[in-house]
């Protein structure tokens, strides 16, 4: 038997398939580290997988959470259950199992992304971003304001992930190849507005007065607006730091 014509069935060492005999091989001496991990928790333990949280497992039984996936996803079913670690192997030997795991991956991102924007999945990311592990801004003068993944669309295969700065209200590529090929579908469009609006104390435009605007000068002056080469609208990244100011300008506004 040719070592191409065998898979290694998701996260579990211990069984292969061979589509060449059609027939199951289970390891005699399987990983004890790895016979208890379940797929979900194999999945968001992967390198380039740290922007994902561990969805609960009766989020995902709740049908109710899962509507309209089916029409999206080939194999659903057989996704499904090598999530939720119910396979049947009389099923499974029958079927392609890179498709099968291919399937299923896109499946737990589309479940993914409405898990996210629950009150859990949203308390799970907020502890993510607390301790800096999507990374922070590029641009300098966000200072090191953390950053949340997001997607420009909501359906698979359209765009990969990026990251939403708070304090600048861009978006930007990830600094690292391995976060390159994940689809922003599996964190969706809501998922970092909402977050702010769930958690404002995290959101730096209140919590860090940090949002310098960068001004070009030659010579020490200013390089006009009117300048080809001059600053762009400057009012794109103007905000309120308070309500004070915000009080002040109505004020101003009504003389």
């Amino acid at each position: 038997m040719s070592a191409r014509n065998i898979v290694t069935l998701s996260h579990n060492p211990a069984i292969t398939y061979s589509s060449k005999d059609d027939d199951f091989i289970e390891d005699p001496t399987p990983s004890p580290a790895n016979e208890n991990v379940s797929w979900i928790s194999w999945f968001c333990s992967r390198p380039g997988r740290e922007y994902f949280v561990e969805v609960r497992e009766e989020f995902i039984e709740d049908l109710f959470n899962l509507t309209g996936l089916n029409l999206a996803v080939p194999f659903y079913n057989e996704a499904l259950d090598l999530i939720l670690d119910r396979n049947n192997p009389e099923t499974l030997k029958k079927l392609d199992m890179g498709v099968v795991e291919t399937s299923a991956q896109i499946l737990y991102g589309l479940i993914h992304q409405r898990y996210i924007i629950t009150r859990m999945g949203l308390h799970q990311m907020a502890e993510k971003y607390s301790t800096g592990i999507f990374g922070c801004c590029p641009r300098v003068n966000c200072c090191y304001t953390h950053v949340l993944p997001a997607g420009r669309s909501d359906v698979v295969g359209r765009m990969p992930v990026v990251l939403f700065c708070p304090n600048c209200l861009d978006l930007y590529a990830p600094s690292s190849s391995k976060y390159k090929n994940i689809d922003g579908s599996f964190f969706g469009t809501t998922f970092p507005h909402l977050f702010f609006e769930t958690y404002p104390e995290l959101n730096p435009k209140r919590a860090i007065p940090c949002g310098k605007i960068y001004q070009p000068r030659i010579y020490g002056f200013k390089v006009s607006e009117f300048s080809k080469t001059g600053p762009r609208m400057h009012w794109l990244r103007m905000y309120l730091t308070d309500s004070s100011d915000s009080d002040s300008e109505s004020e101003s506004e009504s003389d």
